[in-house]
């Protein structure tokens, strides 16, 4: 029994370790990506792209799965930026895929999620009928699922109309590296590192140094 407890547990681990080989770099890819209108997934109505982005630095676009594990490397990193940088011009918006809306309310719920989310398939069946795998593959994207994938948008370089929102599109072709992101964000928001870092004065477990009395 113990035994067979071990082997469980080193084969979560080793699957838990192989959903994190998918990091990729923020790069620029030759490719169009396409505005969308896409039901919401915690409230009534739709949302559009384009019209979402309308008074923002940047825009973060984030497709994930709830099942996918390289996403769940992903997913509270992502909610951290949100928090971090939402209130200096970074819009992140999730869109779920691949699995029933109940599902994706749960793994809202589950994670805390509160950056906006809509939906575009609820079905596994779906992958290959997707705008979301026709626009990766334009990418390179080679994944099957390609969740977690990042599309980065600059809001005032966006066409005012039309299909297309991008000739040139920026993109993350699975999960994040997380120092090149972070310093990626800082640079389209136009701040510096230095503004965002926490700095300690009263350290609780310095210890007390004793001041001397200055020799005449």
């Amino acid at each position: 029994m113990r035994f067979l407890s071990l082997f469980a547990a080193i084969l979560v681990f080793t699957s838990f370790a192989f959903a994190q080989n998918e990091q990729a770099p923020i790069t620029e890819k030759p490719f169009s990506y396409k505005d969308w209108t896409y039901k919401n997934l915690s409230s009534d109505g739709e949302t559009t792209l384009r019209k979402f982005s309308e008074g923002k630095k940047l825009v973060m676009v984030v497709y994930w799965a709830p099942w996918c594990p390289n996403w769940k490397h992903d997913v509270a990193f992502v909610q951290q930026l949100h928090e971090k940088y939402s209130v200096k011009g970074l819009a992140v918006i999730g869109v779920g895929l691949y699995d029933p809306i109940s599902r994706m309310k749960t793994h809202v719920d589950q994670y805390k999620l509160t950056f906006p989310n809509v939906y575009a398939s609820v079905s596994q069946v779906d992958r290959e009928r997707t705008e979301h795998f026709t626009q990766r593959r334009e990418a390179g994207d080679m994944r099957k699922w390609g969740t977690p994938w990042y599309i980065f948008l600059e809001p005032g370089k966006l066409k005012k109309e039309g299909e297309s929102l991008t000739e040139k599109t920026t993109v993350v072709n699975g999960e994040l590296m997380e120092a090149e992101t972070e310093r990626f964000i800082q640079e389209k928001l136009g701040i510096s590192a230095a503004s965002t870092a926490e700095i300690e004065v009263c350290d609780p477990d310095a210890k007390t140094i004793a001041l001397k009395k200055p020799e005449n």
